[in-house]
Order: structure tokens, then C-alpha cells, then sequence
């Protein structure tokens, strides 16, 4: 229960980015997932772009404030990792 006006606005507001922030996370986990699934199909040029988008995503949340820095380099890494061995994998 808020006491004063500006933490009624802090609440809102929370409210909003938390929201935003969940969406951006769900989306990042669903690139990710699309980019991996290309991969173990064989289509090496659908996963190749569904990197390229992930990457750009991850980034952009990065830039936002969604995720730290080395977070985002973390996850990239092993995005990448995951892609490579599944395109191998298939092949």
C-alpha cells in the first residue's frame, strides 16, 4: 500500500515494465528456440537468419536494460554453440 502519490506512480509504472520486460524474455527464449530448431531441420539458411534475428534481439534487450552486458554476450555464445552443434548434428 503506497503512502504518497509518487509511489502510487512507482507502482504503475513497475507495473508496465515488468510486463515488458516478460514479454521481451519470452521472446528472446522463442528466437532462440527457432534458430536451434532450423538448425536440427537442416535448413542451414532459415537458421542462419533465425540466428541473425536472436542475436539482434538479445542485443537490443542488452541495450534496453532487460539484460546485462555480459549476460547478453553469455547467451549469444552459447546460442551460437547450441546452432553449430545441431546444424552438425543433421548433417
Amino acid at each position: 500500500m503506497a503512502h504518497n502519490k509518487s509511489q502510487d506512480k512507482r507502482n504503475r509504472q513497475t507495473v508496465v515494465r515488468t510486463a515488458r520486460n516478460k514479454s521481451l524474455r519470452s521472446e528472446l527464449k522463442t528466437r532462440a528456440k527457432s534458430a536451434v530448431s532450423a538448425a536440427q531441420q537442416g535448413d542451414e539458411t532459415a537458421a542462419a537468419e533465425a540466428l541473425r534475428l536472436a542475436q539482434k534481439r538479445i542485443d537490443q534487450a542488452a541495450a534496453k536494460g532487460v539484460l546485462k552486458k555480459n549476460t547478453a554476450a553469455r547467451r549469444k555464445r552459447k546460442l551460437v554453440r547450441r546452432v553449430s552443434e545441431a546444424s552438425q548434428n543433421s548433417i
